[in-house]
């Protein structure tokens, strides 16, 4: 009865033998989006061809990936030329790739580049929109699948370099249909819980796998969310929209957890050098203010206070004594002048000196009789006047001109009637 029982390798081997020795599957010329894009160094290209309902794996030898002229990414829509057949170590099949042609660019691919740039033209990727990224959290929230490598490695990363930060996980779906609206969902709760920071993301995967990151919704609600976002989805080479409007982008979960918090033997050592840059500032301020001190204190004014009552108690006497002198030299002087005064002959003759002014007040009276024109008339001379001006030139009178003769007794009016040169 066991006769009839083979072992797997056995069936493999019968499975792939059917395989290699099948005419139709030799050759086979299929096309198809790649997926899941590996280049390995030593050459070889490693991927998945899909199309809308299955997959197959694909490899292509270094020998192959010589001939073609493009680098395969993902997205990328493909025509391929191989052969089906089946890999022993675990029993799948795949098409091992002799040609590789371009054959445009897949939808979802087109869809990113799309929304990258609308959003782009937007705005929601400048940098000044990029919230700073606390140092120093005490509270960090993480969006993503509750089970996996991403959130245990964010998890033990965080609790390594900073076990004083408090984790909030919000589980959401982070693949499939569904997983757009989760995730904004999960992104406006954690705005409730007062964090300092947001990690937003996932492990590695497919292009497919990593859509939920490049919808629209998503995006949008990373660019309005107030708490600093840090993106970290899928490995390094994996670009979404989500790390273009986060503002951080991680290579990996587990570099978001580093980039989230600190280490805690650095903040160690950074507050260790402060208490010794605190101690020392301090000691040198100490040093300084005792040495300004005992300058202060070693000064002839503070070993010897009783000079300054002595040096000012001179300064006074010196004062009193210019004073007294002055006072005394004034007196003296102004008793001399008043002596001198009492003494002047004009005290002693008052009268003297009124006779004097009378014959100063006479004189000038004599002076001004003399000029007085009233003397000039009373001499026999006249003064002729137009129009109540004197008239002193021949010249200033016409033929006609009313005319005034004052005389010392009286005024005479009368008409020019000739003129006559003497």
């Amino acid at each position: 009865m066991k006769d009839k029982y083979i072992t797997v390798t056995q069936l493999t081997k019968y499975i792939k033998y059917k395989i290699d020795n099948d005419v139709n599957l030799n050759e086979v010329f299929l096309k198809g989006e790649i997926s899941n894009f590996k280049a390995h160094s030593r050459g070889h290209f490693y991927f998945t061809l899909k199309d809308e309902g299955s997959r197959i794996n694909a490899i292509m030898f270094a020998s192959s990936t010589k001939k073609i002229k493009f680098l395969p990414q993902d997205g990328m829509k493909v025509l391929i030329t191989g052969k089906i057949s089946v890999f022993e170590a675990n029993g799948a099949y795949q098409i091992y790739v002799n040609d590789m042609l371009e054959d445009g660019v897949g939808n979802l691919y087109i869809a990113y580049e799309q929304l990258k740039k609308k959003l782009e033209s937007e705005g929601l990727f400048r940098n000044e929109y990029k919230k700073q990224i606390p140092k120093i959290p005490r509270r960090v929230g993480v969006i993503t699948a509750p089970t996996g490598a991403a959130i245990k490695d964010i998890i033990s990363t965080i609790k390594r370099r900073w076990p004083l930060a408090e984790i909030i996980l919000f589980p959401a779906l982070v693949q499939g249909e569904n997983a757009k609206e989760d995730i904004v969902r999960q992104i406006e709760s954690a705005s409730g819980y007062n964090l300092d920071t947001l990690i937003v993301g996932r492990g590695g995967g497919s292009i497919e796998d990593l859509w939920a990151f490049n919808e629209e919704i998503v995006a949008r609600a990373i660019f309005d969310c107030p708490i600093p976002v840090i993106s970290a989805v899928g490995h390094e080479i994996d670009f979404t929209i989500a790390d273009f409007v986060a503002d951080l982008r991680a290579p990996t979960p587990t570099g978001a957890a580093e980039l989230a918090v600190p280490q805690i033997g650095d903040v160690k050592n950074y507050l260790d050098q402060l208490k010794i840059r605190c101690n020392k500032a301090i000691q040198n301020k100490t040093n300084m203010n005792m040495q300004r001190l005992n300058e202060i204190k070693s000064r002839y004014i503070f070993t010897n206070p009783i000079a300054i009552y002595q040096a000012k108690e001179l300064m006074f006497d010196a004062i009193l004594d210019r004073l007294k002198f002055s006072t005394t030299n004034l007196v003296t002087i102004k008793q001399k002048e008043f002596n001198n005064l009492n003494s002047s002959y004009i005290l002693k003759n008052p009268n003297l000196l009124v006779e004097k002014s009378k014959n100063k007040y006479l004189q000038i009276i004599s002076k001004l009789e003399t000029l007085s024109p009233l003397k000039t008339l009373q001499r026999g001379y006249t003064i002729t006047k137009k129009e109540g001006r004197a008239i002193t030139s021949f010249e200033d009178l016409s033929k006609g001109d009313k005319i005034n003769i004052d005389f010392s007794d009286g005024v005479v009016n009368a008409e020019v009637i000739s003129k006559c040169k003497s």
